[in-house]
């Protein structure tokens, strides 16, 4: 039996689509018959015991990092990394994989190749993102500065050290391999979604209806976490010209994140105070009421790196529920949505493309059921976790029958 000890920067119970992805993983590996352990990085928080169990998944947590070198710019990284090798070679110890499998950020990687070298074990690296990229998104660096070349570097020599990489989408895989890394090396684990774990959309719930305001209102929404890169400022841009053709219209954002003050102040400032619906984060049991009352999702982001290369979660869940949406043309979008099939693209960063992306599908409702059809059959028959987690069976067979060899 495969013994695979996965190294992560954060876990269930909290909620982001990070952890999301890794308890679909897990699950997917373990019904390969494979036998999976799991250590989270300081960055989990501080958690109630060193091991936990979160639903039906059993944790290892690394303690947060104290003393001088915690409290220094640089040197919380370096604290960080250096109180999770000695968590993990601990843990490794105990467990005994035949893997260390490190995934995003390169703060993970480094420290397990560490330990992995010394233990004699093949270590593989997956990335979700590169560090530098978010770093951008998150306003800590800009693209080219110091610190975002340095930590470009810092992540092309983890990769060039591990046995295996893994990426979650071609857009990634690209850049590892224009990095000099030989394209064998690098496999694509794409994202997908539990189909049996979304319902398709049902009649919205008259009472949240009320609640919110959007009884007999066409609503645009989204659900998520409010970063810059999702682009919603440029959905409230287009929400003046939508509202003048279709007044009806209602933009409810449910969720919350560092751009949420922003976000209200941009829909005070052009006046759609009643137009725009902050309902704050909601309970992650009640998500699926409030996608119910949504008539098409608006996934906006704008052109950058990090959405060029990453493929979201978004949209696939959007399809799992048989949930119609329109999404910017990025290359993370591009990969998963077919145009005029399984969803509507438009120019990112054009916000007149953008509304008459929404005002097309708003006014056409003989194509929503073949939309809604289209993408529920391609996450089901494509875009699904035994999918993609069955792209791991060959590396892992190969690093571990070398191991045995040598």
């Amino acid at each position: 039996m495969t013994r695979v000890l996965h190294v992560l920067d954060h876990s269930i119970p909290l909620h982001s689509g990070y952890t999301f992805r890794t308890a679909a993983l897990l699950r997917e590996q373990r019904a390969l018959g494979w036998e999976t352990f799991h250590l989270t990085s300081p960055k989990q928080g501080k958690t109630i015991a060193s091991v936990e169990d979160v639903d039906g998944l059993r944790f290892y947590r690394t303690p947060s990092a104290t003393g001088f070198l915690a409290d220094l710019p640089i040197g919380r990284e370096l604290a960080l990394m250096q109180q999770l090798e000695t968590r993990l070679e601990e843990v490794a110890r105990e467990v005994r994989p035949d893997i260390l499998h490190a995934h995003s950020p390169v703060l993970n990687a480094l420290p397990a190749i560490k330990v992995a070298r010394r233990l004699g074990i093949p270590v593989v690296y997956e990335i979700r993102a590169f560090w530098e990229d978010a770093a951008v998104d998150h306003g800590s660096t800009t693209e080219g500065s110091l610190r975002y070349r340095a930590t470009r570097a810092l992540e092309t020599r983890a990769i060039r050290q591990v046995d295996h990489v893994f990426t979650i989408c071609e857009g990634l895989r690209a850049d590892i391999v224009a990095r000099g890394i030989p394209a064998e090396k690098v496999t694509v684990i794409p994202n997908a979604v539990d189909v049996g774990s979304f319902q398709l959309a049902s009649p919205p719930d008259p009472e949240l209806q009320e609640k919110w305001g959007l009884t007999g209102k066409t609503v645009i929404g989204f659900i998520g976490s409010f970063y810059a890169y999702e682009g919603l400022d440029l959905l409230l841009d287009a929400l003046p010209e939508l509202i003048r053709q279709r007044p009806d219209v209602r933009v409810l954002l449910v969720g919350g994140g560092p751009q949420e003050a922003n976000l209200r102040q941009q829909a005070e400032r052009l006046g759609l105070g009643e137009h725009v619906i902050f309902t704050g984060r909601v309970p992650h049991q009640e998500v699926s009421r409030y996608y119910d009352l949504i008539n098409v999702l608006a996934y906006p982001r704008h052109p950058m790196r990090l959405t060029e290369l990453v493929t979201p979660l978004k949209p696939l869940e959007a399809m799992a529920q048989g949930q119609l949406f329109v999404a910017s043309d990025v290359g993370g979008h591009k990969e998963l949505i077919e145009h005029g099939k399984t969803g509507i693209l438009f120019k990112a960063g054009d916000c007149k493309a953008l509304t008459e992306a929404l005002l097309g599908l708003l006014n056409d409702r003989q194509r929503w059921p073949e939309l809604k059809a289209n993408g529920r059959h391609f996450v089901e028959a494509v875009r699904n976790w035994r999918n993609s987690v069955a792209n791991y069976v060959a590396p892992y067979s190969q690093l571990i029958g070398r191991q045995a060899v040598s």
